[in-house]
């Protein structure tokens, strides 16, 4: 394959403390790495920023011999009426119109979505949900987002928003047996599921039990040691997130979960996870299977590279 017909995309998974960006040679439709850099995000000057994107994607280009699409996962919501960012980690593009100045300083096509949906994209295809009719990708990590793919695509909905199950209320019947408080969220809304599910939000319920301040690693070493509030702390986790995957069962019916961010480490989410979601759910439903990831956190970018993929195809 001469570089004349080669194809190629570019994946940039922007977070709060790093940005990556990886090259991808597109051949028999299957991405190949070509190059790969991670640099510091600039995270208070928004000129920085996009000076520093456009370094990054001249230096892919050399490596990748060709002026490639660019796909970006952001964190956070772009508003559909303004444009702007909004609820960003990166306080530099928070109500800025990040997709408008980035498309006029690079000047090629550009396709934008959301970390949690780019990391779903990655695992629908070639990953750990590669060939399943539908699936949805879980990230439960410092806070709870998510992306729906079928057939290996991305629905992301009117307001770009679908997956967002992290901002879903915590039911009352969840909230009152366990005697849990209404936690603020920085969406602006109160009792949000990723208050109570996220790994912060399993921090929460331990210092609510009487815990102290711990992480979920070392509430789950507590809990193997023997502790009563640890060994609480988990099973009320545990069917707080059953309860809340069981209604992602009933409203898309995924044939595959697949978690994703920090907490998609604890092995006893994939041993117990089933039997918790099928408390919640009426006779006759079976539970899709809870699967790892296949890319873990290195899938940001391969997933950012799919969608600008799957939209330059449409």
């Amino acid at each position: 394959m001469t570089s004349s017909d080669m194809r190629g995309y570019h994946g940039i998974d922007i977070g709060g403390t790093k940005i990556e960006l990886v090259a991808f040679a597109d051949q028999n439709a299957r991405l190949r790495e070509v190059h790969r850099e991670r640099i510091a995000t600039p995270g208070t000057d928004f000129a920085e920023f996009i000076g520093a994107m456009q370094g990054l994607i001249e230096r892919a280009d050399a490596a990748l011999g060709l002026r490639a699409p660019v796909g970006i996962g952001l964190p956070g919501v772009i508003d559909s009426v303004t444009g702007r960012q909004l609820s960003s980690n990166v306080p530099a593009l928070n109500g800025r119109l990040v997709v408008q100045s980035l498309q006029d300083a690079l000047q090629r096509p550009l396709a934008v979505g959301n970390d949690c949906q780019c990391f779903a994209l990655s695992e629908a295809q070639g990953g750990a949900a590669d060939g399943v009719p539908t699936m949805f990708g879980a990230i439960i990590g410092t806070g709870a987002g998510g992306g729906y793919c079928v057939n290996g695509r991305l629905l992301r909905g009117s307001n770009g928003v679908a997956g967002e199950w992290g901002h879903w209320p915590l039911a009352a019947a969840q909230l009152e047996p366990y005697g849990l408080p209404l936690y603020d969220c920085p969406c602006g809304r109160r009792g949000c599921l990723e208050r109570y599910v996220s790994g912060p939000g399993m921090s929460n319920l331990h210092r609510h039990f009487g815990g102290g301040d711990e992480t979920p690693l070392s509430i789950v070493a507590r809990a193997q040691s023997g502790s009563a509030i640890a060994l609480q702390t988990l099973d009320i986790h545990l069917d707080l997130l059953g309860h809340a995957l069981a209604t992602l069962v009933l409203t898309l019916d995924p044939h595959a979960i697949v978690l994703g961010g920090g907490l998609s480490q604890l092995a006893h989410l994939y041993e117990k996870l089933p039997a918790a979601m099928s408390r919640h759910l009426f006779c006759g439903v079976r539970t899709p299977p809870v699967l790892p990831p296949a890319f873990g956190d290195a899938g940001g970018a391969r997933g950012a590279a799919l969608l600008a993929r799957q939209q330059l195809n449409d």
